[in-house]
């Protein structure tokens, strides 16, 4: 899979979340539950997904460029993400 991002976003993200976005290719697509953001109008269609990364739950936002995933986001899911990957994966 080819990855793609804003290098300032990057950066950005690494700032706030502590993730650097290098590490989406650790991702394990396999097992991720994946589903569409629509809570608001960004003029493309958004994706959430939720995988592990070498074993801790992380959330992934992105989009697809042609055949490429465009990284939006990548952090260590929270409590509430925990709990419904779990559920949903049972």
């Amino acid at each position: 899979m080819e990855y793609e991002w804003d290098p300032k976003k990057a950066a950005a993200n690494l700032a706030k979340h502590g993730v650097a976005f290098e590490r989406v290719a650790l991702f394990e697509w396999e097992d991720a539950l994946i589903d569409e953001d629509l809570r608001y109008a960004y003029g493309e269609r958004r994706f959430n997904a939720f995988g592990r990364i070498e074993g801790r739950l992380h959330t992934l936002v992105f989009t697809m460029r042609g055949r490429s995933v465009r990284m939006i986001g990548l952090r260590k899911a929270n409590s509430r993400e925990v709990r419904r990957y779990g559920k949903e994966k049972a």
